[in-house]
């Protein structure tokens, strides 16, 4: 919704912020020189194309088509929150030998980054999941040398990763070095059948989603320390 504003209008908007005195809500640094982003998000953007108009000016609607920082991955819904304590997790990560990609995998995963969802992911057997990234065990069993060897029937001791987060690191290494990242990310996603069909849309969406997060945190160094969480509306299976 990016208007033009009249040669009046632009003379009044700016005695307006010489005189008036900022209140409420304040829109954050520009995205370009001459448009912030807007305060109010999408609330001022009705017809959804990335500019919202606020306190008399074009503003740019954060993660929107318009924002050069980084629009959704397309037909998906993204943005980003602060999780108190988020940072000092990302640190814990950083220190074991993540990357900005590994983040991103524990950051769409959960919320906090970390192990608290219900024993195995609610899953046993093969699809049952363990540490910050969710990993299955039939991928853990056939690609982390840790396991090697071992049947569906001991996936219990996946357990191990929910509680040393050195080797969960590990392990997501080992596994994306033994099936290649395209495939890793299809049997992440979605266990034997993505391994079997990893051509899905959902597939796709999934790895769209990791990677969005990734360069969210890639664009600021501060991302990496701070205790923002970006997110991408991605079902959970």
């Amino acid at each position: 919704m990016k208007r033009l504003i009249a040669p009046l209008g632009v003379l009044l908007a700016l005695l307006g912020a010489l005189l008036i005195p900022a209140s409420g809500a304040h829109a954050a640094p520009a995205p370009a020189p001459d448009h912030p982003y807007c305060a109010q998000g999408s609330a001022t953007d009705p017809d959804g194309d990335g500019w919202g108009w606020e306190n008399g000016a074009s503003c740019v609607v954060r993660h929107g088509p318009a924002d050069p920082a980084g629009a959704c991955p397309a037909g998906m819904k993204c943005g980003s929150y602060e999780v108190g304590g988020l940072g000092a997790r990302k640190g814990e990560l950083l220190g074991v030998g993540a990357n900005s990609l590994d983040l991103a995998v524990a950051m769409l995963e959960s919320d906090r980054m970390s192990t608290d969802y219900p024993y195995g992911d609610g899953k046993s057997g093969d699809a049952a999941n363990f540490g910050v990234f969710k990993q299955n065990w039939l991928m853990l069993r056939s690609g982390c040398a840790r396991f090697a060897g071992q049947d569906a029937g001991r996936w219990t001791e996946g357990d191990v990763l929910n509680h040393d987060l050195g080797a969960d690191l590990t392990c997501l290494h080992q596994n994306q070095a033994h099936y290649g990242l395209t495939t890793w990310f299809a049997g992440h996603r979605n266990g034997a059948s993505g391994l079997e069909n990893p051509d899905t849309q959902d597939i796709a969406h999934y790895r769209d989603a990791v990677y969005w997060i990734r360069d969210q945190i890639d664009a600021n160094g501060a991302n990496l320390g701070n205790d923002t969480r970006f997110w991408v509306d991605v079902p959970a299976i």
